[in-house]
């Protein structure tokens, strides 16, 4: 009889123990769902104000990098001619991923075949993402180690979040062009350059790349409108940003302003390079031999800042205005950094 009593009681206490822990092995889901509801919703909010796909692509990395690491995120939409590469690598190595991510987008058959290998140290990832009228691929690189299941499952949990943005931004990207583009010279507008510098910034400050900024102002294109008349001036205009626009890279991001002022945005690259392609680009205005008058030849001046940690937007934005008068001041047609390498 003892022994019966004490197995009873032996089998009750077992079987609240294993309820206690059914239970609290029910509540670490429950909670782990609500944390992740909380990462999506974020992501949500963030993805809802993006407007093109760079934005969209770019968002989404920068969401998912303390999650997820990785060193790429790219994105291709091939029926709809779309593409962006997001990569926290820099020099040789994020050309080489770069150069890799176009490869394989250009001929998926690894991508149909395959939806994780190894090409060198990098692990490749990549999901389909199919749309209404669409379809996509999204493509994640990571060094040295692959994935983990729980990784994995974050992002297709991401992907359906995402979809939607990309769909959106996809389906409207025309008007969005069209809304970002200077009518004038088809280069982008000042809301592109306004919504693009603080994700630029945030990427510069989490990475440590560098990141900078050109600031440029036509010398004497007031005096060519009124010598020679609006009509040339716009096809000056027009003239001096092809010109600007065949000396970038892809990456770059060049803006008409306004009136004859121009911004360049230079990722991955510090003062000392920017100023080398900063002294072309006024070499090429000048052999342009654009006159308002015999003694008045179109130039550039130029104004040069490297963003540096712990400088605000308008902290940068206040600087390179600066640098650029600087060399309005010391003789136009020129370039000006600090400090500046005369």
């Amino acid at each position: 009889m003892g022994n019966e009593i004490t197995n009873s009681r032996y089998k009750e206490t077992t079987e609240r123990e294993r309820g206690l822990d059914d239970l609290l092995a029910e509540l670490q889901q429950l909670k782990e769902k609500s944390d992740r509801l909380v990462l999506l919703n974020d992501l949500h909010v963030r993805l809802a104000s993006a407007v093109d796909l760079p934005s969209v692509i770019d968002a989404f990395s920068l969401w998912l990098m303390p999650l997820v690491s990785h060193e790429l995120m790219a994105f291709d939409a091939p029926g709809n001619k779309r593409r962006h590469v997001c990569c926290s690598c820099h020099g040789p190595e994020r050309l080489h991923l770069v150069g890799l991510t176009e490869r394989l987008f250009c001929d998926a058959r690894h991508l149909a075949v395959l939806s994780k290998w190894k090409e060198g140290d990098f692990f490749i990832h990549n999901w389909s993402v199919d749309f209404e009228s669409a379809s996509g691929i999204v493509l994640v690189m990571r060094q040295e180690q692959q994935l983990t299941d729980a990784e994995q499952e974050m992002i297709v949990a991401a992907l359906t979040v995402l979809s939607e943005p990309l769909q959106r931004v996809l389906a409207y990207e025309e008007l969005f062009v069209q809304a970002k583009s200077d009518a004038l010279t088809g280069l982008a507008n000042r809301r592109v350059f306004e919504d693009r510098l603080g994700p630029l910034i945030d990427s510069a400050r989490r990475y440590g790349h560098a990141l900078t900024l050109v600031s440029m102002d036509l010398d004497y294109f007031k005096q060519l409108n009124d010598n020679l008349g609006h009509s040339t001036g716009d096809e000056v205009l027009k003239k001096v940003a092809t010109t600007f626009a065949a000396m970038i890279r892809t990456s770059d991001i060049l803006v008409r302003m306004g009136g004859d002022e121009f911004m360049l945005v230079l990722p991955d690259t510090d003062l000392a390079s920017a100023r080398i392609l900063a002294e072309r680009l006024c070499k090429a205005v000048d052999n342009l031999q654009i006159y308002s008058t015999v003694d008045l030849k179109l130039g550039v001046s130029i104004g040069l800042s490297q963003w540096q940690p712990g400088m605000t937007e308008d902290e940068w934005l206040e600087k390179v205005d600066e640098l650029l008068y600087k060399a309005k001041g010391h003789g136009r047609n020129q370039v000006y950094g600090e400090p500046n390498m005369a």
